[in-house]
């Protein structure tokens, strides 16, 4: 999909195998962001896995400017027990400085709201860091509403092999 804002056009078009170097780089610029450096693991290889290996876990979307990979967004489906029904999870939405502010961010959203109706969710949700306040401000321009009573648990690292039963070398 091309989309023109201002001077500039720019496309949207869903990830291929030889984008993961790319993706992979453009995580590593989310991290640097978001100040979580030292949690950015993946790699390429990892990333063609998981999008592109013989069972596909997520799936990405790419915003090219010039030719040139700007942002992504990375998405997979989950389920909600209370809809009944699968919903959309955004993973991250990531978009380079230089090109912010240009409607690359909103298509990234529409675009994953209309696959989200398209394969019957009911529902589709992010995560946002509480500091990102930009970020907060764009989301309520959305239309998303924070889910203020809930937190987010997780388990990593030894503590989910030591609760999986596992022994941590």
């Amino acid at each position: 999909m091309t989309l023109q804002t201002g001077k500039e056009s720019f496309v949207l078009r869903d990830a291929a195998p030889g984008d993961v170097a790319t993706i992979a780089s453009l995580v590593k610029e989310l991290a640097t962001y978001e100040k979580l450096d030292h949690e950015a693991r993946a790699t390429a290889e990892d990333f063609r896995v998981a999008l592109f290996g013989p069972t596909p876990r997520a799936s990405a979307i790419l915003a090219d400017v010039g030719g040139y990979s700007v942002g992504f967004a990375l998405y997979f489906f989950n389920f909600s027990t209370f809809v009944g029904r699968h919903g959309l999870y955004v993973e991250d939405v990531f978009v380079q400085a230089a090109y912010r502010g240009r409607g690359i961010g909103r298509a990234f959203f529409q675009a994953l709201a209309a696959r989200a109706i398209a394969e019957g969710c009911g529902r589709m949700e992010w995560a946002v860091l509480d500091w990102n306040r930009p970020a907060v401000e764009f989301y309520r321009a959305l239309g998303a509403v924070a889910m203020n009573d809930w937190t987010v648990q997780r388990l990593a690292g030894a503590a989910l092999l030591a609760l999986a039963g596992a022994v941590a070398e």
